[in-house]
């Protein structure tokens, strides 16, 4: 299996998003963990552009990416201690040292908290307890690694049982034709039907909406990785499902626009509002895929610095936006100055965090990072 560039880079487009989508939080009516003195509704309208697809589309790339890794001829049981590794201690590490203070701003800023940082890592935040309804430790944004790690045992095991080829085969007879579109989205329809009103809780045990979306899709991009007859699939149907993403997406920022915030819609539109995220949302992921295979899927010196950085990036990024916003807060400066400061604050923090780490032996695999081969200069 070669590799393939344009899932690289849309991997790298995805969590780049993922960053200007969780700057945004700060700014939009939705909860977050520290907000702009005075939030705008209308930041609601672009955020929505990506909010069905973009956490989809990272579980599908993973997906993909999963089988890229077993097609070298890596053994099975060496694949999930491979990839063991390589989530769970920069998970574990970055509840422990990196995500702590996001909790603590929180409960300083809507509770007011009234130790330090430090007091509250050292007192508070390793309690196992709960504290004004967040629970202590946390994993914040974290909870994607969690999940992977999750979904990657699970298809370990279900590869171990055997089976697998039949159902590859399965795959390719059903998603070889237009039904890549179709049945991705009447799946989605039905489990928002069947678990109406459900919202994702990142607790693993108590989250049935969020696995019965991501673990399928992440299933869809294992599979994708290896069938000739969905990639060409797709490499049909892209445009005509990007034309519709975009319909999609104006039925989607119009009810945003009419009823805004947590105002809910007039009967029919919120399940017109739901159905319509719904079809964005795969409508995106299959244009996305179909645009990086048609044209990203090419090779450049960035390309390598880059698909290592983004994990570092992910580790790190909320932690930084949620400090920074914590000290733009006392200056009461309007909210484009703090989105001008944002954003290069985060960006640079990011790439500070992956060049120092990345530098320091010890550091790579905290920040998910490969260890370096015996006798390479530190």
């Amino acid at each position: 299996m070669e590799r393939h560039h344009g899932m690289d880079w849309l991997r790298i487009g995805a969590f780049a998003l993922l960053i200007l989508y969780h700057i945004g939080m700060v700014f939009v009516p939705w909860d977050f963990h520290v907000k702009t003195a005075h939030p705008i509704p209308w930041v609601a309208i672009p955020m929505m552009a990506a909010n069905s697809w973009r956490l989809m589309l990272l579980f599908v790339i993973s997906g993909y990416a999963s089988r890229a890794l077993l097609s070298k001829g890596t053994k099975l049981g060496h694949f999930m201690a491979t990839r063991s590794t390589r989530l769970l201690i920069p998970l574990i590490f970055g509840v422990a040292a990196v995500v702590p203070v996001q909790p603590w701003i929180e409960l300083a800023v809507k509770y007011h908290y009234p130790h330090g940082f430090g007091w509250f890592w050292l007192h508070d935040y390793f309690g196992f307890h709960r504290l004004h309804g967040i629970g202590l430790p946390t994993w914040q944004h974290l909870w994607f690694v969690g999940y992977l790690w999750c979904y990657t045992l699970a298809l370990t095991v279900m590869i171990a049982l055997g089976g697998w080829l039949r159902a590859q085969r399965a795959f390719d007879w059903v998603f070889g034709t237009v039904l890549i579109v179709i049945v991705p989205i009447a799946w989605l329809l039905a489990v928002d039907m069947l678990l109406p009103g459900a919202r994702e809780t990142h607790d693993p045990l108590h989250d049935s909406v969020a696995h019965l979306h991501y673990f399928p899709g992440f299933l869809f991009g294992f599979a994708l990785a290896r069938s000739e007859a969905a990639m060409a699939t797709i490499g049909r149907w892209w445009k005509p499902a990007g034309v519709v993403a975009l319909l999609a997406y104006a039925v989607v920022a119009a009810i945003e626009w009419r009823w805004p915030g947590n105002t809910m819609p007039a009967h029919p539109w919120g399940v017109t509002f739901a159905t319509a995220r719904v079809v964005q949302g795969w409508c995106s992921v299959i244009a996305l895929i179909g645009i990086a295979d048609r044209y990203w899927n090419t090779d450049t010196p960035w390309r390598r610095t880059l698909t290592e950085a983004v994990f570092p990036f992910y580790i790190v990024h909320q932690t930084i936006i949620v400090l920074v916003e914590y000290w733009l807060l006392p200056l009461h400066a309007a909210p484009l100055v703090e989105f001008a400061v944002l954003v290069p604050a985060t960006v640079a923090g990011c790439w500070a965090f992956y060049l120092i780490g990345r530098e320091v032996g010890w550091l790579r695999p905290l920040i998910g990072l490969k260890r370096r081969a015996k006798g390479a200069m530190l």
